[in-house]
């Protein structure tokens, strides 16, 4: 080989894997940058609810409660004169580098934006990654847009460019959630799919119930309800890749229910029946965390709760939303497709019982995310439904885009309106 055909060679190996990481990379920039304005003077500050910086700071003195008292009484929880972060650590942990140098002054919206526009490229390389498999006919420029109509149409919007506890354990629990179907996609890699479901679960708990993707694949890799013979004939294959995909979790698991144990004095109790002089705390003490008394809410909140039209008699009319938040079916149009898809390819099933698994559990939860612009919860089972629109087969036509685009206008106002 001449040294020119070499070097053109080099140059070429060398930009195959630039070219595979221009769109993702490019879809970080642009949902950050969107993300970055929108969030306003909210980017120069740390937000209201700084829980996990304070969680990661205990962290790094070795200890589980605060080494400062909290900086207000939203969600804190206490346990005799000791203040805790109820809330699962694991965005916590991510933030113990950079409290390492910052310290309490840690900016958490800066964090979540960056964390936001990540999830975003990882959503992308999961549709890529269907695309290529033959299990989704979109093209790339088309899971490009899918990945953003995910960005700035849903409540991962507005949920992006807040900081706030609450907020930004929804935003790391997307990302995670992608890393885990990215891992979890046709069984190839079940230590890092138990990785990132474990990190997923201390991060939004009902993302433990994630499992069913997984176990699919596993178990039905071409499609299809297996039958008894194939499952003994692969016996052996499946116990090896349950077992790799189980031994991360059970590592994650352990020291999570050492820490609920010592802090609340139960390995499941993440200390949330723990908060201080909270709206919640009578519920709680009446019906428990999860109780059937709270379903009729959590369906309002996340199906039929309507924007609020205020029309004085001689007036203008005045759009508003109620703080309980509204309906998926107003904030995400799009959702509306999902009842009829064009064809029901083979993760068609898989990706709906990991939906129900994730959101069922929730509506029974004692909290339906208030103080909110749209159904939060959500998000924690909206990567599923947003690949079911991919593989559903229905062209991206004007009742896509209108349906697509008029969300993403809804949530241009929550993320300008919700202060």
């Amino acid at each position: 080989m001449s040294s020119t055909s070499a070097a053109v060679a080099s140059r070429s190996a060398v930009a195959r894997p630039l070219e595979a990481w221009r769109w993702p990379a490019a879809l970080f920039a642009i949902s950050f940058s969107i993300f970055a304005a929108f969030s306003g003077q909210r980017l120069f500050h740390q937000s209201q609810a700084p829980q996990f910086v304070y969680q990661a700071e205990a962290f790094l003195h070795g200890q589980l409660a605060l080494t400062a008292p909290p900086p207000n009484l939203n969600d804190w929880a206490r346990v005799g004169d000791r203040w805790y972060v109820s809330f699962p650590p694991f965005p916590a942990i991510l933030m113990i580098p950079f409290v390492l140098f910052a310290g309490f002054q840690l900016n958490d919206v800066f964090f979540t934006i960056a964390l936001a526009a990540l999830a975003i490229a990882l959503l992308f390389l999961m549709l890529e990654r269907l695309s290529a498999e033959g299990d989704s006919d979109r093209s790339r420029a088309e899971n490009a847009a899918i990945a953003l109509l995910f960005a700035f149409g849903t409540v991962d919007f507005y949920c992006s460019i807040r900081g706030e506890v609450w907020f930004t354990a929804e935003v790391v629990g997307v990302a995670l959630t992608a890393c885990y179907l990215l891992a979890a996609y046709r069984a190839r890699h079940p230590i890092l799919a138990g990785l990132s479901l474990g990190c997923a679960a201390i991060t939004r708990t009902p993302l433990a119930f994630a499992l069913p993707f997984f176990v699919w694949e596993v178990i039905a890799p071409d499609g299809g309800w297996p039958s008894a013979r194939s499952l003994w004939t692969r016996r052996g294959e499946i116990a090896r890749q349950g077992l790799l995909f189980a031994a991360p979790i059970v590592a994650i698991a352990l020291p999570m229910m050492w820490m609920n144990d010592v802090r609340f004095g139960h390995p499941t109790d993440f200390g949330h029946d723990h908060l201080f002089d909270n709206r919640v705390n009578g519920d709680i003490a009446r019906w428990g965390l999860f109780s059937y008394q709270y379903l009729e809410r959590n369906l309002h909140a996340a199906f039929t709760r309507l924007p609020l039209l205020d029309w004085p008699p001689g007036g203008w009319p005045r759009l508003s939303f109620d703080a309980h938040g509204m309906s998926l079916l107003v904030t995400t149009p799009l959702f509306l497709l999902l009842p009829w898809p064009k064809e029901r390819p083979r993760l068609h099933l898989p990706l709906w019982l990991t939906t129900a698994a994730v959101s069922i559990p929730g509506f029974f939860y004692q909290n339906d995310g208030w103080r909110q612009f749209g159904f939060r919860f959500s998000l924690d089972y909206t990567p599923f439904l947003f690949l079911l629109l991919a593989i559903g087969g229905r062209k991206m036509g004007r009742t896509f885009w209108a349906l697509g685009l008029a969300g993403v206008l809804v949530n241009l106002w929550g993320a300008l309106a919700f202060v």
